[in-house]
């Protein structure tokens, strides 16, 4: 069983800036709680119990949400305030360990991977994209069904989506045989990256959640830098597909890039129009804004 996400959370949110400059992009929050939340909370409803966060010197702040503040928590109860007290206690459950270490240096997403070496061990794991929100409005979430299939079949499974056609060169692309239906996996054949609208193999491009084989690190140990001279995850991924079966799985819900300010704006429309105490407000909120 899959017990263990690596979420690389070092990078400097340029895209992000100048929100970014003092605060970790990951910190921004959609409605009432930091992105990063969102995201463990995914990995948590798929039955992760260890998270370990790539982290970087200035990010004290993502560790923080996570511990505990007992002079809060104090300072709520004796204020009678129990619905905010449960707010901050119960963000991970009991069973949920946070575990951070550094990456030294910015080297790329495979080696921000690679830094959790010592923490994964001999275990499979996910990674997840803390940039990248993920909306299911069904019980059955989509990183539990790729981990399901990686339970079921032992073949890594990697999130795609549908993307329009022209934009195409803006992703890495999957190449498959057949467009799979929402929900389901299909063979892999590769990734191209940003390819030309006329050379895409599909529209299918990479989203941001991996399930992988603890044997990727080893191949990441001798990954050459690539692109931006870093060390890229897509490329140990390409190694492993020499000698192993990769899958692509064709997500159902909806992704939101919050690493980029218009996907985060939309984000903060969507989860606060559902939102179970402030959605009906900000839906009046927003019919009443004069947009002429």
């Amino acid at each position: 069983m899959i017990k263990k996400a690596v979420l690389p959370v070092a990078g400097l949110g340029t895209r992000f800036l100048p929100a970014s400059k003092a605060i970790p992009k990951e910190m921004v929050t959609v409605v009432d709680r930091p992105a990063i939340e969102y995201v463990v909370k995914e990995a948590v409803q798929a039955g992760i119990t260890e998270i370990i966060l790539v982290t970087h010197s200035s990010k004290g702040a993502v560790e923080n949400h996570f511990d505990r503040n007992f002079e809060l928590e104090t300072t709520l109860e004796n204020k009678k305030k129990y619905d905010l007290l449960a707010e901050i206690t119960n963000i991970l459950p009991d069973n949920v360990s946070i575990i951070a270490v550094r990456q030294p240096a910015p080297l790329g997403l495979g080696h921000a991977v690679l830094c959790a070496k010592s923490v994964v061990g001999d275990d499979d794991f996910v990674v997840l994209l803390p940039d990248v929100l993920i909306k299911n409005n069904d019980v059955d979430h989509d990183l539990t069904r790729m981990i399901e299939r990686f339970n079921e079949s032992e073949t890594a499974q990697i999130m795609v989506e549908a993307v329009p056609d022209h934009l195409v060169d803006q992703y890495g692309i999957v190449d498959v045989e057949l467009v799979p239906e929402e929900g389901q996996s299909i063979m892999m054949q590769g990734i191209v990256e940003k390819p030309a609208v006329h050379d895409a193999p599909s529209n299918l491009s990479v989203v941001g959640r991996y399930v992988l084989p603890a044997k990727i690190m080893k191949l990441l140990e001798k990954t050459p830098k690539g692109a931006g001279s870093e060390i890229q995850l897509t490329d140990a991924i390409a190694m492993l597909q020499e000698t192993d079966a990769i899958e692509a799985y064709r997500m159902q819900g909806q992704t939101f890039d919050c690493g980029s300010k218009l996907g985060y704006l939309k984000a903060v429309l969507h989860y606060g129009i559902e939102h179970p105490t402030l959605g009906d407000d900000f839906k009046s909120m927003i019919k009443d804004l004069d947009l002429s």
